[in-house]
């Protein structure tokens, strides 16, 4: 009988990904292993490093959102001096245009008064 040589040949194993289910927190508990230190409840000896922290942050929050009310209310300020500013120059220069002695003179011609074409004079009182 002949025996068939076979030739060795690699098999490739067929890798298979398999997508974990597992949610954040799960993995994070996993990493950290809380469950041995909390079988007898909460260890006491973190609430203080807890609440310390949890205090500081809510500290920092507030300072984050009181400054960023701060400067939207600057920025805000800022368009309403410039709107003002704008406005107290375009009335400035009406002012300044109305009280024009041709201008005054015009205004008052519609009344019926007519501008004066002698000089004042000065009236001099005696002591008595």
């Amino acid at each position: 009988m002949k025996t068939a040589v076979k030739k060795n040949t690699y098999r490739q194993k067929q890798i298979k990904k398999v997508r974990s289910h597992e949610s954040l927190f799960t993995r994070i508990e996993k990493f950290f292993r809380l469950d041995s230190s909390m079988e007898d409840g909460l260890p006491v000896r973190f609430v203080p490093y807890v609440l310390y922290f949890t205090i500081i942050g809510i500290f920092y929050i507030g300072n984050s959102h009181y400054a960023d009310k701060t400067a939207r209310k600057i920025v805000k300020l800022e368009f309403e001096v410039e709107d003002l500013r704008a406005d107290y120059t375009t009335l400035k220069a009406d002012y300044m245009f109305a009280s024009k002695q041709s201008e005054v003179a015009g205004r008052v011609k519609k009344l019926g008064l007519i501008e004066s074409s002698t000089p004042p004079y000065k009236i001099i009182v005696p002591a008595q």
